[in-house]
Formats: structure tokens, sequence, C-alpha cells
């Protein structure tokens, strides 16, 4: 089994981020363009593509959100006392937990579910709620927690930002389209299909153009300790949670798989624009995702040999 996911679904993931890391070191990506059109139309159309496909209830949906939340609140607080206990600066503190939280449920976790799941649209649109959700609070504690160590204030932005988000919407129109049983002309779906279709390919070369730019330090205590709350103890937090909710079947699967990504590239986008530990920030990215090619493998055989 293992051998086969490394084939079928690792392996295809890190030839792509491969790919992006040869593109941007021969031809230097545009980089700010390459991720306007991931973050306002690729990703917005799959999510809404997803969701309009989507065989998920109502009573699912709630599970997922109550998923999330313990998830999250449990990684806060390993996190809030780790930070504390080794008395990491505030802006430190910030950075940490961001790379903790913040991680990279679109660019990466989007195509990982889609070629462990061979484009399941149940499976797709779980993924696409976890997105939404991981926007949603980069957004709103990503931002705030970095504001709150640097800039003392000025949440305005943090609303802006918050209102600029496309895939929040683009969930709701999906949801909405689906429940009221909208059919979708053909010159408003087949765009959105066709996007859908190419964001694994655009998503993940793009994540290699982002990562390859970050130089690879290995001295730094911290930026262990965050992969090891990433990439180790988040996805067990994932299962035993999955397992106590009783979440079984390909939402259980989806949702272990879901809570084991690397850090997201947000992290240290804003690190980079608040200037809080923008060199940590990147290398909890660059670290964590070459790690990912073990931690996921595993995971998604633990996910498919559990009976959830």
């Amino acid at each position: 089994m293992i051998g086969s996911i490394l084939l079928q679904v690792v392996l295809p993931v890190f030839v792509l981020i491969g790919a992006g890391s040869l593109l941007q070191r021969l031809f230097r990506l545009d980089l700010y363009t390459l991720a306007k059109i991931n973050f306002y139309y690729i990703t917005p159309a799959a999510v809404l593509m997803s969701m309009y496909h989507s065989e998920m209830s109502a009573s699912l949906l709630g599970t997922v959100v109550l998923f999330y939340a313990l998830y999250i609140a449990i990684l806060y607080a390993l996190s809030f006392a780790l930070t504390r206990g080794l008395k990491y600066r505030r802006g430190m503190r910030a950075a940490f937990t961001n790379s903790v939280l913040l991680d990279n449920a679109g660019n990466y976790g989007m195509p990982v579910n889609d070629l462990a799941f061979h484009s399941n649209p149940l499976a797709a649109s779980l993924q696409s709620l976890i997105m939404s959700l991981q926007s949603l609070l980069t957004f709103t504690y990503g931002v705030l927690s970095i504001q709150s160590a640097k800039l003392k204030g000025n949440y305005r932005v943090v609303l802006i930002g918050f209102l600029k988000m496309p895939v929040p919407y683009a969930l709701a129109i999906g949801l909405l389209l689906r429940a009221f049983s909208v059919p979708l002309p053909d010159f408003i779906g087949k765009p959105l299909t066709y996007a859908q279709q190419s964001m694994v390919a655009v998503a993940l070369l793009t994540l290699g153009a982002q990562i390859v730019k970050y130089p690879l330090r290995l001295d730094r205590t911290d930026i262990y300790l965050s992969l090891v709350l990433r990439v180790i103890i988040a996805p067990c937090i994932g299962l035993l949670l999955v397992l106590s909710l009783g979440i079984d079947g390909i939402p259980g699967q989806a949702l272990i798989i879901a809570s084991g990504m690397p850090t997201g590239v947000n992290a240290s986008l804003l690190a980079e624009e608040y200037g809080n530990e923008p060199d940590f920030a990147a290398q909890t990215v660059l670290v964590s995702t070459l790690v990912n090619v073990v931690t996921i493998t595993a995971l998604i055989t633990i996910a498919r040999s559990v009976g959830v």
C-alpha cells in the first residue's frame, strides 16, 4: 500500500512542485501574478464547483466545522503553552503559532485530496470547506496575532482583507446553487470546470516556485518544534478527533489527511508583510513541505487502514 501511495499520490505532487522550482530557477517566474491567478480565479472556481457537485449533507457540514474548531483550539493551546514555557518574545510567539495553525490546505491540500481520492466529489467538497475555514482563520487570527505583536491595532486592515477573500464567497455561492438546484449555463459552468481541472498542476507549480526562493537553514531549534507540531502532532489530533466524533468513511479519511498538511505559504507571506520573523516563517514552510513527503505518505496509509 505504501508503495502505491508514493507512486500514485505523493510522487506526482512532488514532481510538479519540483517542476515549479526548476522553472523558477530558470525563468524567474512572476510569483505575484501566479499567486493572484490561483487566489482569485482557480481556487475559488474549484471551491465553487466542488460545493456545487457536493454530496455533503447539512449535518456533515456541521460536524466538519466542529471538527475544525476543536482541532484548531487544541493546536492553539499546545502552541500557547510551548511558546510561553520557552519564554518566546511576543513577535516570535505570533510567528510560531501561525506556523502551526496556518497550514497549506489550498495549493497543496486540494491537489493531494484530488489524487488521494481520485477526484471524489464528497472528498473534494470536504477539503474545499477546510480550505475556506483555513482562509477565514488566516485573515482573522493570523493577521490579528501579528498586528497585536507589531502594530498595536489598526484592525481595519483585517476587515478589508477578509472582505477581499474570494474563497468564502465561492463556498457560499456553490452551496446556494446546489441547495436550490440551480443549473449552471455552459458559458459559466465550462470556464469554472476548466479552471477546476487546472488546479492541481497550476497550484503545485506555483508552490514549487514560491518555496525555492527560501534558503534552507537547519540550525534553528524553533523550526523543528514547529515541524513536530505541524506534521506529527496535528495529524494525531485529527485522527483522535475523527474517532471521537464518529466520522467514518470518506469524510473521516479526508479529515485525517487534511490535518497533516505542511505549514502554509500564507504564514510566510504574513510574516513578510508585517516584518515579523520572516526568516523563521519561510523556513517552516520549506522544511515542513519537504518532510511532508514522508509524513503524508504515512498518514494516507493510516487513514485507509484504520477503518473509519
